[in-house]
C-alpha cells in the first residue's frame, strides 16, 4: 500500500483517489470509473488496503470461482442444477467492498441464479424469516456463520434443503466440515481466496487437502512463508506477494485426475464469534467481522475479549496525538449503533487503552476476538459503556 502508486499500472489509478471513492461512495459492485473492480481488505495483518481488477482480471477470476463451487459435479448435474434456477444464499459481511460478496454476486448473475445476501449484522430473527421466504438451495458464506444457519435447522426453526454448501472467507475444520455436512446432508466445498487474488484453490475433503489453482497464481512456500504471484491480474501485479497463511505444499500425486498443487495444514483466520444471552435466556451472536469496519481517526488498531453473558472487552490502541475523550465518545457513538442493529443493547462493553495490538506469531494475523484466559496487562484505562 506504501507503494500503490508506483507499482499499479493504469495511470488513471491512485490510492488517495480510491480511498475517497470508498468514503463517499456506498458499497456496491459496480466498477470503479467504469472498469475497475475494488476489493477492500479486511485489515486482518494490519490497516485495510485495496486491490484492483481490471475487467479481464476480474472476468478470469469468476471462471476460477465458478470452477470451483462447481467442483467435481458432472456436466450432467451442473445442467441439472442450472435449469433449476438454484437459490443462492450468501451468509457474510456484505455491507463492503469484501471481495467474497462482490464476487459472489457477479458469479450469480453470471449463471442466472436467484440470490440473496444474509449479513453477519442481521438478528437471528430475521435470519429465519428471510431463510424461510428465500428457500435457498446453494448456501455460501463464512463457514462460522454458516454453523449458525445449521444450528437453526437442527433446532427446526428453518428448514434447508440443500444440494451444495460453499465455505469461504476463513478455515474450515474437519469437525465443522463434518457438522454441515450433517445439518445440511449435502456436499461441502472449502473455498480458498484472499482479497490479493480472489481464487487461490478448492478443498471437497480435509484428507486430499486443498488443490491450488496453479494456473491462476504461482504459490510459493520459503521458511514456512507464504508467497503469492497472481497469473491473471496485470492491473495491480502482485509478484512474489507475501501473504500471512500458513501451508506446506505437496506435488500433484501421480494418478490424480488433477495437475494441482496440494496444500496442508492451511492456518488461515478463524475468528471466534460472540454469544450473548439476556435476562430471559434469549441468545444473540455478534460476528467479528460485523464490526470490521470500525474505524475513526486516530484508532490505530483494536481486539475484543467476552467478559461474560452480556459483557465484553474492547482493547484500543491509539495515537499519542489524539485526545482519549474524543477516541471514547465515537467509540461508544458507534458501538452503540451496532449493538442496537443486532438487538443487543442490553450488552455492556468497556474500552480498555493498551500500548500496541500484536499479531498472532502463528498466522501473522491479528486476532480480532481473544481467546479465553489471554486479557492485557498493560492496561491504561478503562471507559465503561
Amino acid at each position: 500500500m506504501e507503494h500503490f502508486d508506483e507499482l499499479v499500472v493504469p495511470q488513471d489509478l491512485c490510492l488517495r483517489e480510491l480511498r475517497e471513492f470508498d468514503a463517499v461512495v456506498s458499497a456496491d459492485r459496480k466498477p470503479y470509473k467504469g472498469k475497475y473492480h475494488v476489493v477492500h481488505s479486511s485489515g486482518s495483518t494490519g490497516k485495510p488496503g485495496y486491490f484492483v481488477y481490471d475487467e479481464a482480471a476480474w472476468n478470469s477470476m469468476l471462471l476460477g470461482m465458478i470452477r470451483a463451487a462447481l467442483w467435481n459435479m458432472s456436466m450432467p448435474r451442473i445442467l441439472s442444477l442450472l435449469a433449476k434456477r438454484p437459490r443462492i444464499v450468501y451468509i457474510a459481511a456484505t455491507n463492503g467492498r469484501y471481495g467474497g460478496a462482490m464476487a459472489v454476486g457477479d458469479g450469480i448473475d453470471g449463471v442466472g441464479a436467484k440470490q440473496m445476501y444474509l449479513d453477519i449484522k442481521t438478528p437471528l430473527n430475521e435470519w429465519i424469516r428471510q431463510i424461510k421466504a428465500f428457500r435457498p438451495n446453494i448456501i455460501i458464506g463464512y463457514p462460522s456463520a454458516i454453523k449458525i444457519l445449521a444450528e437453526l435447522v437442527e433446532k427446526g426453526n428453518v428448514e434447508v434443503n440443500a444440494v451444495r454448501v460453499i465455505s469461504c472467507g476463513e478455515p474450515l475444520g474437519a469437525s465443522l466440515r463434518n457438522y454441515l455436512e450433517k445439518s445440511f446432508r449435502a456436499e461441502v466445498v472449502n473455498f480458498y481466496g484472499a482479497s490479493e487474488s480472489l481464487t487461490l484453490g478448492v478443498e471437497m475433503n480435509a484428507e486430499d487437502g486443498m488443490l491450488l489453482f496453479d494456473d491462476m497464481n504461482f504459490i510459493e512456500v520459503e521458511s514456512g512463508v507464504m508467497y503469492l504471484t497472481c497469473l491473471y491480474n496485470f492491473a495491480q501485479p502482485l509478484i512474489r506477494y507475501r501473504i500471512s497463511d500458513s501451508l506446506v505444499l505437496k506435488a500433484a500425486e501421480e494418478g490424480s485426475p488433477y495437475p494441482f498443487t496440494r496444500a496442508v495444514g492451511l492456518l488461515g483466520r478463524n475468528e471466534d464469534i460472540l454469544w450473548f444471552e439476556d435476562g430471559s435466556g434469549n441468545k444473540e451472536f455478534l460476528h467479528p467481522l460485523a464490526i470490521e469496519g470500525f474505524c475513526m481517526e486516530g484508532l490505530l488498531d483494536y481486539q475484543f475479549r467476552q467478559a461474560g453473558k452480556d459483557a465484553f472487552e474492547m482493547y484500543a490502541e491509539i495515537s499519542g496525538s489524539v485526545s482519549k475523550e474524543a477516541i471514547r465518545t465515537e467509540m461508544l457513538e458507534q458501538m452503540r449503533q451496532i449493538l442496537l442493529e443486532k438487538n443487543l443493547d442490553y450488552v455492556q462493553f468497556y474500552v480498555v487503552f493498551v500500548d500496541e495490538i500484536l499479531p498472532d506469531p502463528r498466522t501473522g494475523k491479528k486476532p480480532l476476538i481473544l481467546q479465553k484466559g489471554e486479557t492485557w496487562q498493560d492496561e491504561k484505562s478503562v471507559i465503561a459503556g
